[in-house]
């Protein structure tokens, strides 16, 4: 639902503190999580969650209290605790910050780190002398199929009635976490109450113990952006509030996590800073992708939902960009909010149906590559529900409201997550409580080898040959003649049959490098040696090398470093070519006379 802007301030009530938790919890969550008593509490704390932390092994934890005072968490294996007194060893305490909050109290965050698997773990926040009650939450293995809960939009106060939302809310919870008594997180699609800035709807919205045992996610709705105090209320991980940002007086940022090899990334969808959340996703993705099964995004407003809000300009605005986005990057699944209507997806890549021939309503599907599959949430409080528009849209595989209390189970495996949505209230005796809306199962695409062969004909042989035309290796100069300081001579080199015929057009080429000329112990450089390839013959794709001046000309090193002859590129056409060079030899005056000889040294590579 779009936010109320002209909504008046709400004042500040006293607070509900967290004393006798235990009743509730045991009621909540049967013998699971339940802990022993607590010792006596403070008043001093309220509004206590414990949230997802940055992986399995830890959890976040945030509270308020009246006073500016230091805190801590006291966390120890629950069997170490008895009668709610922690154990002089083996309790570790963490340290908690925070500061003043909009409501003029004070927040305080701190992180559990360090967490085993598969152990249960008691905990108590404050100060000597001044503790809250003793809570429990237990952690799993570290590995290996999950369950998650997925509920949306509970909107403490939509209704106007803020007891019957929280009863609403806390009776989902009820529903959901008996028949999932091993789901390992509470997942919020935002919109966690109507007035960002009313206590008292947090309040309600954290009544129940579920939320101090289960780790929380927290999303950033449009009814909670408008105060700081979703950031207060709130200890998320990994948060970068310069993506998805808010401003001085509004909640922002996007946050990521990990659990069990599956990387979630929560945006706040308020803020239309399409680059800056572009930035967050694509780098979370480039760090921590290639750790993930499976990934999944959540953010408030849906894009691909049935009801009122699917044609509002700002959420077309989103379905313009992030689809695309998500294909790219390999998401799985996205979760959302927002229209207080149930809606699943066709799998949707780049912004289009990705399989056209998937069928409606269909239970499997099969994330091929960048199809992603949206699935947006009904309301959990029952606090307001919307009518879907009766167009349609081509996105929606399925869609239901029956105005009835709805939550989703998420079960998580390594080859599929299955999405089932169901019934937190009973829509008459033929739909019970956790009677079924809608279940799909998203598997991955099985992967085969299939072998691949092909015959090539023989074709005609082919090779790459070169020779020295003529019988006499020798290349005589003659006798050189004197001109002004030096003497000079001039021949030819004996011509160079190329012959390739090779299917590959592979390159080729012919170079040299002459040694020094030499009579008895008389020398003098090969470096006043100088060419000028030419070809004889064109073919074989040959192409003539660069003209080499004597280095008596320019003080150059002549043909004493090897040069090209010739060569062929890549791919040049098949057959053979003479090559050919004019030589230039330049001897220094100073040289004595006789007979002098050098060698050319040539050599081709293919």
């Amino acid at each position: 639902m779009e936010r109320n802007d002209t909504q008046a301030p709400r004042p500040v009530h006293r607070r509900p503190r967290v004393a006798a938790a235990f009743v509730g919890l045991a009621a909540l969550c049967g013998t699971t999580l339940a802990a022993g008593p607590a010792v006596a509490a403070t008043p001093d704390v309220s509004d206590l969650v414990l949230g997802i932390g940055a992986d399995q092994s830890q959890r976040n934890l945030a509270w308020y209290t009246p006073a500016d005072t230091s805190q801590v968490v006291q966390v120890a294996p629950s069997a170490a605790v008895a009668d709610g007194v922690f154990p002089a060893k083996g309790t570790t305490t963490f340290t908690a910050s925070g500061g003043a909050t909009t409501s003029r109290e004070y927040n305080r965050f701190a992180t559990i780190t360090g967490l085993k698997a598969n152990t249960q773990y008691a905990y108590r926040v404050g100060a000597e002398g001044s503790w809250s009650d003793v809570y429990t939450f237990r952690t799993q293995e570290f590995s290996g199929d999950f369950d998650f809960l997925f509920f949306g939009d509970p909107q403490i106060g939509s209704s106007g009635n803020v007891a019957s939302d929280a009863a609403g809310w806390a009776d989902t919870l009820d529903v959901a976490t008996t028949a999932y008594p091993d789901a390992e997180m509470l997942f919020s699609a935002g919109d966690q109450v109507e007035h960002a800035d009313n206590e008292n709807e947090y309040d309600a919205f954290l009544t129940p113990d579920a939320l101090r045992q289960i780790p929380f996610v927290a999303t950033n709705g449009n009814h909670d952006v408008g105060n700081k105090a979703y950031e207060q209320h709130f200890n998320t991980p990994n948060t970068d509030r310069a993506a998805g940002p808010g401003n001085a007086t509004s909640s922002g940022g996007d946050y990521y996590f990990t659990y069990k090899d599956v990387l979630f990334i929560d945006l706040n969808s308020n803020s239309r800073d399409f680059a800056s959340h572009e930035k967050f996703v694509r780098d979370v993705v480039a760090e921590h992708g290639d750790e993930a099964k499976w990934k999944v995004v959540a953010f408030h407003h849906s894009i691909y939902s049935p009801g009122p809000h699917a044609t509002d300009s700002d959420v077309a605005d989103r379905r313009n960009v992030w689809p695309t986005l998500f294909s790219d990057l390999g998401i799985d699944l996205v979760l959302q909010g927002h229209d207080h209507s149930y809606a699943r997806s066709y799998l949707i890549r780049n912004g289009e149906k990705a399989d056209a021939a998937e069928q409606p309503g269909a239970d499997q599907v099969v994330a091929g590559p960048g199809g992603v599959l949206y699935v947006t949430s009904n309301s959990s409080s029952g606090s307001k529900y919307y009518d879907l528009q009766p167009q349609g849209f081509w996105w929606l595989s399925a869609s239901n409201q029956e105005k009835v209390r709805n939550y989703t189970a998420v079960e998580v495996k390594d080859e599929a997550i299955t999405v089932k949505t169901l019934r937190s209230q009973a829509n008459g005796d033929e739909k019970p409580v956790n009677s079924v809306v809608d279940q799909v199962t998203l598997r991955r695409a099985e992967q085969a080898d299939q072998r691949l062969q092909v015959e090539v004909p023989k074709g005609q042989p082919g090779e790459f040959a070169w020779s020295i035309d003529g019988g006499n290796g020798l290349v005589d100069l003659g006798t050189a003649v004197e001109s002004g300081d030096h003497f000079v001579a001039s021949g030819a080199i004996n011509p160079i049959t190329v012959t390739d015929t090779r299917r590959s057009g592979a390159a080729w080429s012919v170079s040299a490098q002459v040694s020094d000329f030499t009579s008895g112990e008389s020398t003098f450089a090969g470096s006043n040696l100088g060419w000028t390839p030419r070809l004889a013959q064109p073919g074989g794709g040959a192409t003539a090398g660069a003209k080499v001046v004597s280095g008596f000309d320019d003080g150059g090193a002549g043909l004493s470093v090897s040069s090209t002859l010739a060569s062929a590129v890549a791919g040049h056409d098949r057959g053979t070519g003479r090559l050919g060079a004019d030589l230039d030899l330049k001897v220094p005056g100073d040289v004595a006379d006789g007979t002098y000889t050098a060698t050319l040294t040539l050599t081709a590579l293919s």
